[in-house]
């Protein structure tokens, strides 16, 4: 069944977008709380999540995009880019932090390093899609 499903490389810059954007996000809700100090907040926790869920969609997309056969230039740029996010905030998941400062600045860092690797796979991948960037 899944076989039988085609997917477009647009879907997937779609999905890229909303992945960066929602990285973005997840570094305004985790910086602002870092920024202020305070403790890592509820919108803190749901930005980043919802980051995770956007990701996770686009890694899966990405994968069916490989098994029809696109993308296999890009594969290290997107090994790399999209699961070192998800790595980020596993490791962030995983620290035993208890001091809630020291948490909302972690959360920050994860975030803020996600930014970068998710902008820099959207760029280097855009390039290789007809029509992108």
């Amino acid at each position: 069944m899944i076989d039988s499903i085609v997917l477009t490389p647009n879907i997937h810059m779609m999905t890229g977008a909303l992945a960066l954007l929602g990285s973005v996000l997840a570094l305004l809700g985790t910086g602002w709380a870092a920024w202020k100090r305070q403790k890592f907040t509820m919108w803190a926790q749901l930005s980043l999540i919802f980051f995770q869920v956007i990701l996770i969609i686009q890694v899966l997309l990405g994968v069916k995009l490989l098994d029809q056969g696109l993308g296999p230039l890009q594969l290290y740029i997107h090994y790399l880019g999209g699961l070192a996010p998800l790595g980020f905030c596993l490791l962030f998941y995983w620290l035993p932090i208890t001091n809630d400062v020291h948490k909302s600045r972690a959360a920050a860092g994860a975030a803020a390093l996600s930014v970068v690797f998710v902008l820099m796979t959207f760029v280097i991948g855009s390039t290789f899609v007809p029509g992108g960037a």
